[in-house]
């Protein structure tokens, strides 16, 4: 899939091993697809996304689940490999995506050595866009189900929502300037974010954009009633309670 990149194959079949070896003896494989440029791990992820990846977690451990999570990042690391990367999985005009068709295979591959195994997508943002990428490649397959919060605006026309997917697009607080088209809020935000990432760069702090971004349309905390509230009943209207 990744033709004569060597260094990207070594990645997906170390991921592929660490992918079944979290998901062996599991009933549930949860995947996190990041948003933004899709390359934070769970440490770096800003506040509210890590509370809806604990959120999911603790409430499969409700249902008496067993369960496993892993990440996909569809970009490396680095300014270099974000910025070119990034330029090819710019999927908004045709919703199609290299990375999701790559994720999609390795998907079907781990179902063949992992039978009876479900696995459960897990993005916001950026990260739900792909995650619903992913599941128009899966060509029907059962076994995997999407959670999708916040998706951009642009790939909406794209989407494609089953009963085996959830997409969130307002926190149930304020409405969602980046699914609603709002540009003028989405704007602002950006600007006094690249004000705040420039402070904080004239006082020698070097700090992740992302995290000066302040939009609270676009921030689905899972102590929301909308988002805890939804992705629960998601949980256990698709998949009850393990039988003891």
């Amino acid at each position: 899939s990744h033709g004569r990149h060597r260094k990207k194959r070594i990645e997906l079949t170390t991921w592929l091993w660490n992918a079944y070896r979290a998901g062996k003896d599991k009933r549930f494989l949860v995947i996190h697809n990041p948003g933004g440029w899709g390359n934070a791990g769970i440490n770096q992820l800003l506040d509210w996304e890590r509370s809806v990846i604990d959120g999911v977690g603790a409430t499969m451990s409700d249902l008496g689940h067993s369960w496993a999570m892993v990440q996909y990042f569809r970009c490396g690391r680095g300014y270099l490999r974000t910025i070119m990367e990034t330029r090819k999985e710019t999927f908004f005009a045709t919703g199609s995506s290299h990375s999701a068709r790559v994720l999609a295979a390795a998907l079907k591959l781990l179902n063949r050595h992992l039978p009876g195994s479900t696995f459960l997508l897990v993005g916001a943002s950026q990260g739900a866009a792909f995650g619903n990428a992913v599941m128009r490649e899966m060509d029907g397959n059962t076994f995997v189900y999407s959670i999708e919060l916040g998706m951009f605006f642009p790939h909406v026309p794209h989407r494609v929502i089953t009963e085996r997917t959830l997409a969130i697009d307002c926190n149930g607080l304020l409405p969602d300037p980046m699914f609603k088209i709002d540009l003028w809020v989405g704007a602002k935000s950006y600007f006094w974010a690249f004000l705040e990432w420039f402070r904080y760069l004239r006082h020698g702090e070097l700090v992740k954009f992302v995290t000066c971004i302040h939009n609270r349309g676009h921030e689905y905390y899972w102590e929301y009633t909308a988002v805890h509230g939804g992705i629960q009943r998601f949980l256990k209207d698709r998949f009850g309670a393990a039988r003891k």
